[in-house]
């Protein structure tokens, strides 16, 4: 069985004081100011730039840099498109939007836009973008890169740090000759960021899935899902990792780039539904249970990854503009009920209040 080594060896490569990284966010979730202000209280921050474009990924990079001279991430996701394409046949979409159109309706939108499919961007692209931003860490979702992006990263001093939802993945990972490890239990929110095995099948909760992976790979583990307080940071370094990777509290403060709405609701009663479903963008994600998801649920179709988040889109903006929480899409991990703290610096020094 490999050792763990030296339990402060992940701090001491990432050049942080506290083992706490922020987890990223992508479609505009993320913002330059949290992952700052993270970093800047001791932290790993960490901006999801996987729906930006390489010109973007750099003048993100730019603003960050902006307001902190710390270390920070940036996420990429290795899969940017489904198995079974990123553009389903026209039909398809049609009978989507026609689901949509009452929906429309009840916001006053008399003319709902046609099915659209937007850019995704190549992760080729996005990684050499990433490279040249030359972020202290670079971490992925969905997948292993390739050799020839792990070798560039580490000839330029970056990090690597990938996802994994299994055991399997985990090993995958490390004989990929990635840096670090996230081992994200299905406590959290947002995507489940599955790469082996369909996401239903690869449902490990973090209680179970952060010893196992510290006692197979060699390189450091870092724990993440359910983790919103004191007590679960300390559990999670017993079972072996040497951070944790926290999404939901951080998506609450103020600093992050998530609607008013969503962060308002992160603290109320609502929170503590929550359901993995793949009505809203095509892929497996936790979110809070609400009238969409039930709705659509129901449907006999779900487009493939990301064209259903393309037909939700318009829908999404308007139901945030009038306050219609029941037609957003609401990320959000199991453990919301525990969240006290809208500041990243107050959340900081709390996660760690009992090391």
């Amino acid at each position: 069985m490999p050792e763990s080594g030296d339990r402060h060896a992940l701090r001491t490569r990432l050049g942080i004081d506290l083992p706490i990284v922020q987890g990223p966010f992508g479609g505009g979730y993320s913002s330059a100011r949290l992952a700052a202000a993270v970093s800047n209280a001791g932290g790993l921050g960490s901006f999801g730039v996987h729906a930006l474009s390489a010109e973007q990924i750099l003048h993100t990079a730019t603003a960050i840099r902006a307001l902190t001279a710390k270390p920070y991430a940036l996420n990429l996701w290795v899969s940017n498109r489904d198995f079974q394409g990123d553009q389903p046949p026209l039909p398809m979409m049609q009978r989507m939007h026609e689901r949509l159109k009452p929906y429309y309706r009840e916001l006053g939108l008399e003319h709902p836009p046609e099915p659209v499919c937007k850019p995704v961007y190549d992760f080729e692209e996005q990684a050499q973008a990433v490279i040249e931003a030359r972020p202290a860490v670079f971490s992925f979702v969905f997948g292993v890169p390739s050799p020839e992006i792990v070798k560039a990263c580490k000839q330029r001093g970056i990090v690597t740090l990938g996802a994994a939802t299994t055991l399997a993945e985990a090993l995958a990972l490390e004989q990929g000759g990635v840096d670090m490890i996230v081992a994200s239990g299905f406590e959290a929110g947002g995507h489940r960021p599955s790469f082996l095995e369909p996401a239903e099948a690869s449902l490990h909760g973090t209680l179970a899935l952060v010893p196992q992976a510290a006692s197979a790979v060699r390189v450091p583990v870092i724990a993440a899902g359910g983790i919103a307080d004191a007590r679960g940071v300390a559990a999670a370094l017993h079972l072996g990792a040497q951070a944790v990777q926290v999404g939901t509290a951080f998506l609450a403060c103020e600093e992050s780039g998530a609607p008013e709405l969503h962060k308002k609701l992160l603290f109320e009663p609502a929170a503590a539904r929550t359901v993995l479903t793949r009505a809203f963008t095509g892929r497996l994600a936790r979110g809070i249970r609400n009238r969409l998801h039930d709705e659509l649920t129901g449907f006999a179709e779900v487009l493939p990854y990301p064209a259903q988040g393309w037909a939700l889109g318009a829908l999404r903006d308007a139901a945030l503009a009038q306050g219609n929480a029941g037609l957003v899409p609401l990320w959000c991990g199991q453990s919301a009920r525990l969240l006290r703290h809208r500041r990243a610096a107050e959340l900081l020094p709390a996660l760690v209040s009992a090391l």
